[in-house]
């Protein structure tokens, strides 16, 4: 299962070699989506907008984010 994060204007991070900010959707692959929010907390410090289960996301509103998708663990 993916979650999608998305970040505020000011929210910058950086997690397995990847920079995840304003212009991109973070994809965290894991079991379910408790489990992907719970990374999320703990890579991004509790710092971003958004998460969305895949049941949530809505592909619509990648024109919103320049850098499109990047996958924080793709190796999941």
């Amino acid at each position: 299962m993916k979650t999608y994060i998305t970040f505020g204007q000011v929210h910058a991070h950086s997690v397995n070699g990847k920079t995840f900010d304003k212009d991109c959707v973070a994809v965290i692959n894991a079991e379910d989506a408790h489990k992907g929010r719970a990374l999320a907390f703990e890579w991004f410090a509790g710092e971003f907008h958004r998460s969305f289960s895949d049941d949530d996301w809505n592909s619509d509103v990648l024109q919103y984010f320049p850098r499109g998708l990047i996958e924080a663990n793709p190796e999941y």
